[in-house]
């Protein structure tokens, strides 16, 4: 049984962090917190907006700020947002003080996912192809060196991802029904 309170998913935009996050969240009874939902609450504006007026360098000083808050909180499943891991010291608080899933999903897939969406700074300006292949090639060391376990979502819908990372958790089926990670 994981001994860790938290479990924080990361993963590249399209991913399907917030669904499978939900779905988890309900699952194991805890909390659900989006890191870039915070964010958003506590600007009172969206990432787009961030990005225009700060750059990507102030939405991830105030990203990095959100997350270390966030872990210090007991009892909740944590949403990333796809760069939070370019923060070194935001992959070492989570690494630190959570279960660390990474949700893979190939370039293809998030291509899928974000087509039809225009809220995602990152993909405004360029070939989104390239752009997601240049991050995805970036950031997937990352996502690896933090991550307890990775699942991969290409062709997956949120309830089979989020009932493997509960199956990953829970103790063995001869032990009484638990919460997915120790309360």
């Amino acid at each position: 049984m994981n001994s860790k309170r938290n479990i924080y998913l990361v993963g590249p935009m399209g991913a399907g962090k917030t669904t499978v996050g939900r779905r988890l969240a309900d699952a194991c009874r805890l909390e659900f917190v989006d890191s870039d939902q915070v964010v958003e609450a506590r600007t009172g504006v969206n990432i787009a907006f961030i990005f225009e007026k700060e750059g990507e360098a102030g939405f991830r000083k105030r990203e990095s700020a959100a997350i270390a808050e966030l872990v210090q909180r007991d009892g909740i499943v944590l949403s990333t947002g796809g760069g939070a891991v370019m923060d070194p010291g935001s992959r070492a608080l989570l690494a630190a003080r959570g279960f660390v899933v990474y949700l893979h999903a190939s370039v293809d897939h998030q291509i899928a996912r974000t087509e039809r969406t225009d809220n995602r700074p990152l993909l405004q300006v360029g070939d989104r192809r390239d752009t997601l292949q240049r991050l995805f090639a970036l950031r997937d060391p990352l996502y690896r060196e933090i991550a307890d376990f990775i699942v991969h979502t290409d062709g997956r819908n949120a309830r089979a991802l989020a009932r493997e990372i509960e199956d990953h958790l829970v103790r063995p089926i001869a032990a009484p029904l638990k919460p997915c990670v120790d309360s």
